[in-house]
């Protein structure tokens, strides 16, 4: 099998970075030849994605950097409770980060201290199949909690008011996490 073929094969879900290739030990001009011959796009540095295929931001964002975590307003609609789809991403990354994600318009950016960056992260599947990382649903409340001031009011009073009548809810663990943030 050529080495495009196999560039080609390599596609989970729609997507592949430049990563993926080198670690299958084909070089990565063929990713040109590809592009080149309008099998694949480059959606953004290091990313691609077949020609045909639509792009999804969250993959996009979250492959700028391996800290970032979706959280806040955008964690309260991908787990429901907000309706609102993100215009603007909330991503919660590391204290001192310095690179792409504070260059993009699109991105509402939160620091956090390194300790508790992973502080309640879950693996969420989104419909396309590609998996992102996000805060789960207490981690998240405990951030719009401390974020108030950023957060929209009729978004966080929605999100506390379904939170505490939800079944999903798990006060131990918002005790915990209001805890180590303090």
């Amino acid at each position: 099998m050529n080495y495009k073929n196999r560039i080609l094969n390599l596609f989970t879900n729609g997507y592949l970075t430049t990563k993926e290739v080198t670690d299958n030990n084909i070089p990565k001009i063929y990713l040109t030849k590809l592009i080149e011959e309008n099998k694949i796009e480059r959606v953004s540095r290091g990313v691609y994605i077949k020609k045909d295929e639509l792009v999804d931001d969250f993959i996009i964002l979250q492959s700028k950097s391996r800290n970032a975590i979706y959280s806040n307003t955008t964690a309260l609609y991908l787990h429901g409770l907000s309706d609102r789809i993100p215009i603007k991403y909330d991503i919660t990354i590391n204290s001192g980060y310095n690179g792409a994600l504070q260059r993009e318009d699109n991105v509402n950016l939160f620091y956090t201290k390194k300790e508790l960056l992973n502080l309640g992260v879950m693996n969420y599947k989104l419909d396309s199949g590609n998996i992102i990382k996000v805060y789960d649903l207490d981690k998240t409340i405990c951030d719009i909690i401390k974020n108030k001031k950023r957060i929209d009011a009729e978004i966080y009073n929605k999100a506390i008011r379904e939170y505490f009548y939800s079944k999903k809810k798990n006060t131990l663990k918002l005790y915990d996490y209001a805890k180590k943030m303090n």
